[in-house]
């Protein structure tokens, strides 16, 4: 690969990185990773674009390819988390039951409450996009169905989990 081509594509990574970075991060946020493994998975993922075009494929919508890849490294995450050893039954301790914790009942009422509020007043497309991602349809799904691009799929669920996060950690 000449030194013109590998600088060409240092920057069209580069420029997508800026854009997109903070998006997948908040994607893979989604999975229940923590941040610092999350911040990691985001890196992998454009570290894997910059090697697929290296090598010379192309790819038709780089956003709709590193959300999938960080799609996928997300669950492998999520996965590889719940790969949990079981203890010995000398360890088991009963839970509490929650009808025994009225301040922990009211309280979780109220957080849903707030969270219910706060999605009542997302915009009626953040919303939207919102629920249909919940039902597990892809950003490219969600895009044919609004009709509306999958960076503006990305952000509007971007500022949605923002604002809910905001919202649930008030």
């Amino acid at each position: 690969m000449d030194e013109a081509r590998i600088v060409s594509l240092h920057a069209q990574v580069e420029q997508l990185y800026e854009d997109a970075r903070q998006d997948i991060y908040y994607y893979l946020l989604t999975f229940g990773i923590d941040p610092g493994q999350a911040q990691d998975l985001s890196q992998e993922t454009f570290l894997r674009l910059y090697m697929v075009l290296r090598e010379g494929q192309q790819i038709r919508n780089e956003r709709a390819w590193i959300f999938r890849v960080a799609h996928n490294l997300g669950l492998n995450a999520r996965a590889s988390q719940k790969k949990v050893r079981p203890i010995g039954t000398d360890f088991e301790v009963p839970l509490p039951v929650a009808a025994e914790n009225p301040e922990r009942n009211l309280l979780e009422a109220e957080r849903r409450s707030l969270l219910d509020r706060a999605i009542r007043e997302l915009s009626p497309q953040q919303r939207q996009c919102l629920l249909l991602r919940v039902e597990g349809l892809r950003y490219q799904e969600i895009a044919g169905i609004v009709g509306i691009s999958i960076s503006t799929v990305a952000e509007f669920l971007r500022r949605a989990v923002s604002k809910l996060k905001r919202v649930a950690h008030e």
